[in-house]
């Protein structure tokens, strides 16, 4: 009976480790992963002076009213504020900015148009109620834009590190329990 149970925890701390050593492997790809991925955008982006920014005026372009330019074909919410000594043109993100330079805010449905207007209607009612707000500008520019949020800012960079990082914790605690375990069977069974 006892070389039974002795042979059944071997088994189980044997189990334990390669959790363990697995959860650890997994970390350390995810952050390698992290590594070549999210932190060169989090490093290479210029939107890192924060600002206050005051609403001068909001207007929703519908596609002919724009006669003649390159027209999305969904409503463009375009948005000027004032910030950095200077008016601005406020984006939404940065991919805001690098897909249409003519909108503010894209909404996220473009497949039905009224639902496009919608979103794009409730997102301009929130700016008319909060008429300042903080926004991110950068140095390297004449400061004629703004963004509203950041896609790789600190709180990405740090969403992005906790489940790695619980994963790392959790598979060395693991490895901590079991090497434990054993040393205390160890000394248990010299006495």
């Amino acid at each position: 009976m006892g070389k039974k149970l002795v042979m059944a925890q071997k088994r189980g701390e044997t189990r334990a480790l390669c959790l363990g050593v697995t959860m650890v492997v997994c970390a350390v790809i995810t952050y390698y992963i992290l590594g070549t991925t999210v932190l060169p955008l989090y490093q290479r982006s210029v939107w890192t002076q924060e600002s206050t920014c005051h609403l001068i005026e909001t207007n929703i372009w519908d596609q002919d009213e724009l006669g003649g330019k390159k027209v999305p074909q969904y409503p463009c919410l375009w948005v000027n504020v004032s910030a950095v000594g200077g008016w601005a043109v406020l984006y939404h993100t940065e991919d805001t900015r690098d897909r249409n330079q003519q909108c503010s805010y894209i909404p996220g449905s473009l497949d039905n148009y009224q639902l496009a207007r919608a979103d794009v209607e409730k997102v301009r009612a929130r700016f008319h109620e909060h008429h300042v707000f903080h926004c991110f500008s950068t140095t390297r520019e004449n400061g004629s834009s703004v963004l509203y949020q950041r896609l790789h800012g600190p709180q990405a960079l740090l969403f992005s590190l906790f489940w790695p990082t619980f994963l790392l914790t959790g598979g060395l605690l693991i490895i901590a329990m079991v090497k434990l375990n054993r040393s205390l069977s160890i000394l248990a069974a010299q006495k």
